[in-house]
């Protein structure tokens, strides 16, 4: 028998936010950083509570509560997309790019949430869940980092078993090429040759730099190169892709399906990153991966993962995700329940409905800012 109408509708939609403080300072090629900011969505339906979340500015807060929560209230939870199209029509003369996607993203992926915890399933399983893990890769590796620092950290991935770790390059906008090297030259020491080695650049370097570097990068064995110029530079990106024998990436910046759509067309990519606490929720993150399964490519979960694991889980042309250092802290900090790690690989509740996890307002209560 179909639940009465009421019983299926958004009754609230809230949104506060959280700044934390890193564990000491931390920096890439072109930004530093001693705070993140956790944007936090719930939905409440169906005597249910469903929870999303991204990265940013807490000014999505407002974005949220005057533009987005009076879309969907009253509106059926179960029909995702629809609230999800209503939302970005309303960002038209606002703008879809950067807050705008963010704060979509967070309350898509508390919609959803909200639906598997009312058909009482996991999310993954709503989704259609081709697996019940999903590969990690550690990330971190802060251009503020010393050698002593950056040994703990990598330590501490080959304890969870990982197989790839990742570490930030192109300090000071690219002009520390001899640290950057020393700092790869030096993770390779300390993993050993059977441990992938990824870098980030952040966009830093310039075109002619990045290809210059990626033969230095190919005797060290690196296998990953990482927005070695700006991520909206597809001609670059697409020169350093032909120079290096890896993967170049990007698309962490991507907030549409049309920015994607022009990534892959310009032959930029080895692996399309993408961000589901910005590209537009779970919703826009399943379009992303069919048009890169289409072309041939596999995708990368960028950072978040306890909010990417479920949705991942579901992608067929999954490459795996990232385990990135600021974000696990606050997310094992401000959630109860969060899945382990084993075997560098994300594991997921089969028994928890929705995302699996509990919000701790205690815990996240000192941080809060909105």
């Amino acid at each position: 028998m179909t639940p009465p109408a009421e019983e299926l509708a958004v009754d609230s939609i809230e949104a506060s936010s959280y700044t934390v403080p890193t564990d000491a300072p931390e920096a890439d090629g072109t930004f530093a950083w001693t705070d993140t900011t956790l944007v936090l969505v719930q939905v409440s339906g169906g005597g249910k509570v469903g929870t999303g979340w991204t990265y940013g500015s807490s000014a999505a807060v407002a974005l949220v509560r005057e533009t987005l929560a009076p879309l969907i209230a009253g509106r059926t939870f179960l029909d995702v997309e629809d609230a999800w199209r209503h939302q970005v029509a309303a960002l038209r003369n606002i703008g879809r790019p950067g807050i705008g996607s963010m704060a979509v993203s967070a309350i898509d992926c508390a919609l959803w949430d909200l639906a598997a915890r009312r058909a009482e399933t996991p999310l993954h399983a709503l989704l259609g869940a081709r697996r019940q893990t999903v590969p990690l890769y550690g990330s971190g590796g802060f251009t503020s980092y010393n050698h002593r620092q950056l040994a703990a950290q990598l330590d501490g991935w080959l304890d969870l078993g990982m197989a790839r770790v990742k570490i930030k390059i192109g300090e000071d906008w690219g002009r520390r090429e001899t640290r950057d090297l020393d700092r790869i030259r030096h993770t390779r020491e300390l993993v050993g040759p059977d441990i992938e080695v990824f870098v980030d650049a952040n966009g830093a370097y310039s075109t002619v730099q990045a290809v210059r570097l990626t033969r230095a990068l190919e005797d060290i064995g690196v296998t990953w190169f990482e927005e070695p110029v700006s991520s909206d530079d597809h001609a670059g990106l697409r020169e350093v892709r032909h120079a290096f024998n890896g993967d170049v990436t990007a698309g962490e910046y991507g907030y549409s399906l049309a920015y994607f759509r022009h990534l892959i067309n310009a032959e930029a990519v080895d692996c399309v990153q993408v961000d589901v606490t910005r590209c537009g929720g779970v919703t826009e993150l399943l379009h992303i991966a069919a048009l890169a399964q289409q072309h041939g490519l596999s995708v990368s979960g960028h950072c978040a993962p306890y909010q990417h694991a479920a949705v991942l889980a579901a992608v067929p042309n999954l490459r795996h995700l990232e385990w990135f250092h600021d974000h696990v802290r606050i997310e094992q900090q401000l959630f109860d329940r969060t899945s382990t790690v084993a075997d560098g690989e994300l594991h997921l509740d089969e028994n928890a409905p929705g995302n699996g996890l509990r919000w701790r307002a205690d815990a996240a209560e000192p941080y809060r800012v909105a």
